[in-house]
């Protein structure tokens, strides 16, 4: 009887130690798959194209329906000369000469008047601190200046630098002009592989961009980035999952308008010395929340 015992004492002994050591096995960091890793010749699926829809309402806007400086609960501003890296010309201020709101428009002019050791002032609006978006759609009405040596934009930029400095963290040009070559708007993305004069771009002509009001919208997926000039699709940049160097947009980004005068583009033909004052107008601008499915 108590061999029997003995027997089937150390019979469980080992059923217990030989679970344990398969427990730990299977808890193992090393052994154990996370995310998206490649198990034996599983691959994770690709992106697809969702279908993404966004909201009608705007998560935030501004329509310009007031009289004086643009709303600072909406805006705010990048300050100051040094050339902005481009060799720009303007000293950026938050004087209501450069950026007022009037008749239903929001105005950013550049004025011929030295300022920070800088022949020129002008505004550069930034919606940072309140409106801002990961993944939707973000549309502006603007008319553009006419005459050489401008060079307005609407675009976006992180709220972070979480993949370090420019281009690295991205940038996207909704709708970017220079005004020795005022029939052609452009839209851009850029990133740490094709940034500057190769980054990713389209080219649209408008005839009446400066005199006439136009609507420059983006629609960001996490599948792509896409333009579109008054309703019409002008660009698309799809996700390559190759990670941050090409697809650093799955980050917070806000909105910038301004007018830069000058610059290694807006510059290269020259200033017109009777260019100023030059007033780029925006009508409204209002941001979407993507639907996520």
């Amino acid at each position: 009887m108590d061999s029997n015992k003995s027997k089937l004492k150390k019979y469980l002994i080992i059923v217990c130690c030989s679970s344990a050591v398969l427990y730990l096995a299977s808890c193992s960091k090393s052994g154990a798959p996370t995310g998206s890793q490649k198990i034996g010749n599983y691959t994770p699926p690709a992106l697809i194209d969702s279908g993404w829809t966004f909201e009608t309402t705007p998560v935030f806007s501004d329509e310009f329906n007031y009289t004086g400086k643009p709303d600072t609960t909406k805006w705010g501003y990048d300050l100051g000369a040094g050339g902005w890296g481009n060799q720009e010309l303007e000293d950026y201020t938050n004087a209501l000469s450069n950026a007022n709101v009037s008749n239903g428009v929001l105005h950013v002019t550049a004025l011929n008047q030295t300022l920070g050791g800088v022949p020129y002032t002008s505004a550069r609006l930034v919606s940072k601190n309140s409106g801002y978006l990961l993944y939707g759609r973000i549309e502006a009405s603007a008319k553009l200046p006419p005459g050489k040596g401008t060079w307005p934009a609407i675009w976006m930029l992180p709220n972070d630098w979480v993949y370090g400095n420019w281009p690295a963290s991205g940038e996207v040009d909704i709708m970017e002009q220079v005004g020795f070559d005022p029939l052609n708007v452009h839209f851009s993305v850029h990133n740490s592989v094709n940034f500057g004069a190769h980054s990713h771009t389209e080219t649209t002509e408008i005839a009446t961009d400066t005199s006439a009001f136009h609507k420059y919208r983006v629609d960001w997926t996490p599948y792509a980035i896409r333009g579109y000039y008054d309703d019409v699709q002008i660009f698309t940049f799809v996700n390559p999952e190759t990670g941050s160097d090409q697809w650093p947009f799955d980050q917070k980004f806000h909105a910038l308008i301004n007018l830069a005068i000058g610059g290694t583009w807006g510059g290269s033909q020259g200033i017109d010395p009777n260019l100023c004052p030059a007033t780029m107008q925006v009508d409204y601008i209002r941001f979407y929340k993507m639907i996520h499915k």
